[in-house]
């Protein structure tokens, strides 16, 4: 049977600012969708029939609505595939939030949608109604909680390990066409090469070599791959976090030998599609009292400003937008618990796509 793949949307490339030297398009392209290390992701799952899919019905001229919720067994799978990362003493952390407004990653279980997540930062740009990852098949059935590790491994920043220009993969092009268009996946033919034969960046890639044990790479039958030539009868890894995996992810989200910087504080990302001049406001309630940095990150300049909310009325606390050419750095501000603050994101010009999200740590 056809092994069922990880499908991540195609997102555009980066448009960056004209002039920039090799080494800081380097480091914008590697370190672009990493979190801050010391970052606590939280994660939710969709728990009611309110938050669905309306999709058609083949053949009848009708919809219906397929709920993003999941049963508590395949919670667990997911449950427990965070522990296991969180296990390897990374610098950064999962927890499971009650409530979807402070959840960086909300997880539904949509059948036939496929399994997929946003790669690392990527998900600040959903909306909190929005799915940060998804899983299309049963997480119990033997041999798909890797698919758990895999999609965690996305949200982490991770991509996919066949698709590393390190690995020396040569396809047969339209026998992995074929492959795909047919079932499970009924996948296009534009899918396919962007999930399986687009060769990334090497600045993107997990690590300097091909890992084909990798819990990022993806299993393919006989015929798929001509060279290298002992995978042309298959290529079959395990479905376990592999040495480089780990070795990855201790690299980016290094422990520390002392207490790490503060955590992400739940917040929400800008709306998609700012235009040049266009602003969007916020408001966040600080979980405990301390200094906090905010900035925004995207394909754009823009300026972050926090008013503290006093009276009912929003008075200037940080930051600084008079209209002059933006910094696109990021600021401090002391906020107090139990205060409400009104963040103020101002876009002044988009280099690719416009989308901007905010982050405060």
């Amino acid at each position: 049977m056809t092994a069922r793949y990880c499908s991540l949307a195609q997102a555009p490339a980066p448009a960056l600012a004209p002039g920039l030297a090799a080494e800081r398009l380097s480091a914008l392209a590697s370190g672009r969708r990493m979190w801050v290390n010391g970052t606590v992701l939280h994660y939710w799952f969709f728990d009611g029939d309110t938050d669905a899919s309306v999709i058609p019905v083949p053949g009848r001229g009708m919809t219906r609505r397929v709920s993003w919720a999941g049963a508590e067994e395949q919670r667990d799978v997911v449950r427990a595939c965070f522990r296991e990362w969180q296990g390897l003493g990374a610098g950064i952390s999962f927890a499971e939030v009650d409530d979807r407004s402070e959840a960086e990653l909300r997880i539904g279980f949509q059948l036939g949608d496929g399994s997929w997540s946003a790669v690392g930062r990527d998900a600040l740009l959903a909306g909190r109604h929005e799915r940060t990852m998804n899983f299309g098949w049963d997480l119990t059935a033997p041999g798909e909680r890797g698919t758990a590790l895999h999609e965690i491994g996305h949200a982490l920043g991770m991509l996919h390990e066949h698709q590393s220009p390190f690995a020396g993969i040569h396809w047969d092009d339209e026998a992995v066409y074929a492959e795909l268009a047919g079932p499970p996946h009924h996948w296009s033919r534009e899918r396919t090469h962007y999930n399986i034969l687009r060769k990334l960046d090497p600045d993107e890639v997990n690590g300097s070599v091909w890992d084909p044990q990798s819990i990022m790479e993806y299993p393919f039958s006989s015929g798929l791959v001509l060279e290298p030539e002992q995978y042309r009868a298959g290529l079959n890894p395990p479905g376990t976090l592999s040495a480089a995996d780990k070795e990855f992810v201790l690299r980016w989200y290094p422990p520390a030998d002392v207490p790490g910087p503060p955590a992400l504080v739940p917040f929400c990302s800008a709306p998609l599609g700012l235009g040049p001049g266009e602003q969007a406001d916020f408001v966040i309630d600080p979980p405990e009292t301390r200094t906090y940095t905010l900035g925004t990150f995207g394909d754009s300049d823009a300026v972050v400003v926090v008013f503290e909310e006093r009276d009912g009325e929003p008075r200037y606390l940080a930051g600084q937008d008079d209209g002059g050419t933006p910094q696109n750095v990021a600021i401090s501000a002391r906020l107090v618990k139990g205060r409400r603050y009104h963040v103020r994101v101002r876009l002044y010009s988009a280099w690719g796509s416009g989308e901007t999200a905010v982050m405060c740590w």
